[in-house]
């Protein structure tokens, strides 16, 4: 495309040689997938794609409801996945193959990744997120944005912002004091946004403390814009636009899906009605073309095919690095029973083992250009199976016969390799997890493996922590996460020793689900979302408020062992030494905590403020360095509206996790002077960092301003599983089939995620979704039949239908004879 020169000028020209009417088109989707090309002015369309973790390029006819299939492609290990690795280096490496794979398919913007904090272990979503921690999610989020961007494509990092719940997802109130949502839920996208340059940024369904994150003048202009410096485009999510013009006055560029001419026709009007500056619309369009015209030069310039032998052997070695060895105790013969030798006898147990779950269920689901089995690779691991049996049905139904077959063959073999885990049904997008169990049949097998054999090796699936009230029947437990198309071959290299573990746990593993600081509050069921944790998420409340853990943030095993020494700080940095004692190469994760423990302004105990990731070999030591960034002391002050550092000493923690600190030192600093915001404010949760009983009194005083009250109204954003609340005995009826359909959904144990998307969805968004054919007037009389005027409603939201259809049809018209 020339140099940022040559493409100013192309966007300049270009722009003052368009209309009104074709700025405002720009902006709108032309496809589900797509935007609008106009050839006249030189501008092609744009494609989009999903994939997280790889690309789901849907078929000709299909739409972003996942109607359709997708065109293969890699199908790398989920980002819950490969934060376990804290290694941003391999975050690149598999976003630099992700953009190899869009440039052969013809893709120029990739959604994703995605990197929402974890506030809850039960968001059905957090297989596609990064971690807990803001500063982890940011780094690894960063390093995917820079190997996607380095093959002339751009990322979109996702869902800007405090988007925590799948549950009401599209008409949820996110309700936190600024400090929280600051530190906690704006850092990771402040990291990639400063460090990686992101062309895009996806904006997310909810709404921010009142307002819809599309349509937040402070989030997108004052910070995003204004204080970070971004300069690409925002897209909203797919039917994510609530009101078009209020987005684009907030500094949203693209609405996307296709919405239809409707919000053209509206942005047209409001700048020739004086309700909108027609230099607002050219600063948007500019921000459009400054994405569409070099993408799309890098892939009318690329081939039309990627290695995909390469990109399967990346996948596999993303997922080895990522796979966290949580437990690995001795077997009677002496000696951690993993890794096996060559010539093992194993039973191969779990249904799991056949029919792998490597990716979650929605959005991101990627049709792979193979797949690997634990089944199908084990012949080829040097280890001698001895039989396979699935167990457990998959869904938790109780089958005596399989899990005898099971037990009989345990018997035979020296170790049983057992694969449990969550299934489909519960980690999708579109709803959040009831709990935090695996299926009781897999619990109960293990149970009566480990009498029948004590050396049973657990091989854990599943993007989110369970509670491992069991783990003490296994000799091993390997946590897999959801693992990509290459997830079982990567296990293999683990179990067998050709890999040596050395990934880390990015999120905390509670013991159950009432010890997590959420567990009375997620999801919210109602219209509002109550962040009443304030900043006591994952690590930071369990370890403020003395809650033990089953498994901390940042543990990890491995088949060697390290040791630290030597801990220096000088100017902005942290050195220390790190040797490998033991006899196998390996790779360590050292991990910089920053604490207060004489504090004034309330704080977590600990928080992560830089790590490193060093491989050695037997009784090699090599010299570590980790920066202190602007992050490492600061706490956002409500008082001054900026970012402060409090005076005093603060203690530097080195560690191989939030619990296991190997080295302390101290730095005291001058501060920056400002006075404790909360003097006066009774918030005796925050101080002690017990938030699971915060009182409404506490929560108020922290947000600064009374509690939003849960409304009970009937209007444009009431949700469909909300129709059964109104008076329309037909909308009922649509209820009750949905319900249905989301039932059966869940007999089958696979998420209808058509039917998920619009279950939380609110009315609206048809106007959003519908290819152009509902248009808000038409959701108005929708809203009017929900009220209970049966009649007029219906007639009113077909007239609005039939007439946006025909002046659609007619300004498409009009506008094809001018762009082409």
């Amino acid at each position: 495309m020339g140099t940022s020169d040559e493409l100013a000028r192309r966007i300049e020209e270009t722009l003052g040689r368009m209309t009104l009417e074709q700025k405002c088109a720009l902006l709108s989707g032309g496809s589900a997938f797509t935007t609008r090309a106009m050839p006249r002015y030189g501008i092609p369309a744009m494609q989009f794609s999903d994939g997280p973790h790889g690309l789901r390029l849907q078929a000709e006819g299909a739409n972003h409801l996942g109607i359709g299939g997708s065109r293969p492609a890699t199908c790398f290990p989920t980002a819950a996945t490969v934060a376990n690795s804290w290694d941003p280096g391999m975050g690149e490496a598999l976003g630099r193959a992700l953009g190899e794979e869009c440039l052969a398919q013809g893709v120029n913007v990739v959604l994703g990744p995605g990197l929402c904090i974890k506030r809850s272990p039960l968001c059905g979503r957090d297989f596609e997120y990064f971690s807990e921690d803001p500063y982890l999610a940011g780094k690894m989020a960063a390093a995917y944005v820079r190997g996607i961007q380095s093959t002339g494509v751009a990322a979109c990092p996702k869902h800007f912002a405090a988007n925590s719940q799948e549950t009401r997802r599209q008409a949820s109130d996110s309700v936190l004091d600024e400090r929280t949502l600051r530190e906690l839920y704006l850092t990771a996208f402040e990291i990639v946004v400063r460090e990686s340059g992101p062309k895009c940024i996806m904006s997310s369904y909810n709404l921010v403390n009142g307002t819809y994150a599309n349509e937040s003048v402070r989030l997108l202009t004052d910070v995003l814009r204004g204080e970070w410096g971004f300069d690409g485009a925002v897209v909203t999510d797919w039917g994510g636009s609530n009101d078009h013009i209020a987005g684009v006055r907030a500094g949203s560029t693209f609405e996307m899906p296709d919405p239809g001419l409707s919000p053209v026709r509206e942005l047209t009007a409001a700048v020739r009605d004086g309700r909108l500056e027609e230099s607002v619309v050219d600063e948007r369009v500019r921000e459009a073309l400054g994405v569409i015209l070099p993408t799309c030069a890098a892939t009318a310039s690329a081939d039309d095919a990627f290695d995909v032998g390469d990109h399967h052997a990346i996948a596999r070695d993303v997922a080895a690095n990522s796979i966290v060895l949580l437990k690995n105790e001795a077997t009677e013969q002496g000696g951690p029973i993993l890794p096996l030798a060559t010539g093992t006898r194993v039973a191969l147990v779990g249904d799991f083992a056949s029919v792998p779950r490597y990716q979650g269920a929605g959005s991101s689901l990627v049709n792979p250009t193979r797949l690997d089995t634990l089944l199908g690779c084990v012949g080829c691991s040097g280890l001698e199976l001895v039989g396979f049996e699935p167990g457990y049905e998959r869904h938790g139904d109780k089958d005596d016969a399989k899990a005898a077959a099971a037990i009989d063959l345990a018997r035979r073999a020296e170790v049983v390799l057992l694969c449990m885990g969550l299934d489909e049904l519960v980690e999708s997008e579109g709803m959040d997890r009831d709990d935090m169990r695996v299926n009781q049949n897999q619990v109960e097998l293990l149970r009566r493996l480990s009498s029948a054999n004590p050396n049973v090796v657990v091989l854990l699936s599943g993007g989110a922590p369970v509670e491992c009230d069991w783990a003490d029947d296994a000799r091993a437990l390997a946590y897999l996460c959801l693992g990509g198309q290459a997830g079982a071959s990567a296990a293999l290299d683990v179990v067998c020793g050709r890999v040596n573990p050395s990934g880390k746990l990015s999120e905390s593993w509670a013991r159950r689900l009432a010890d997590t600081p959420t567990a009375k509050t997620f999801p919210a069921g109602g219209h509002v979302a109550a962040y009443r944790e304030g900043p006591y998420v994952g690590y930071r409340y369990y370890q403020t408020a003395g809650v033990p853990v089953a498994f901390p943030f940042g543990y990890g095993l491995s088949y060697t062992r390290f040791e630290y020494s030597r801990p220096r700080v000088a100017a902005d940095v942290v050195t220390l030494s790190v040797t490998n004692v033991g006899r196998r190469a390996g790779a360590e994760v050292v991990q910089l905590y920053v604490s207060k423990p004489k504090r004034e302004v309330f704080r977590p105990e600990q928080e992560l403020k830089g790590f490193a990731k060093v491989f050695l070999e037997p009784g090699e030591t090599k010299g570590v360095t980790i920066a202190l960034d602007d992050k490492a002391f600061r706490y956002f002050d409500v008082g001054t509206g900026s970012w402060e550092i409090e005076r005093g000493v603060y203690e530097l923690r080195v560690g191989a996790s939030c619990e296991d600190i190997r080295l302390r030192a101290q730095v005291e600093l001058a501060g920056t002077g400002a006075k404790n915001p909360y003097e006066g404010l009774d918030l005796r949760s925050y101080e002690t960092g017990r938030v699971k009983e915060v009182t409404d009194a506490e929560f108020a005083a922290l947000l600064g301003r009374p509690i939003p009250q849960e409304r009970a109204t009937i209007d444009r954003n009431t949700c469909f599983c909300d129709l059964i609340h109104g008076r329309s005995p037909l909308l009922w009826l649509l209820w009750s089939i949905f319900n249905l359909l989301r039932r059966a959904g869940e007999r089958r144990g696979v998420p209808n995620l058509n039917v998920l998307f619009i279950w939380n969805m609110p009315l609206r968004a048809l106007a959003k979704n519908a290819g152009g054919v509902f248009s808000m007037a038409a959701v108005d009389g929708l809203v009017m039949e929900a009220k209970g005027f049966w009649v007029i409603g219906l007639l009113r939201m077909l007239v609005g239908i039939v007439a946006n259809m025909v002046r659609n049809a007619v300004q498409a018209g009009r506008l094809a004879r001018e762009v082409t």
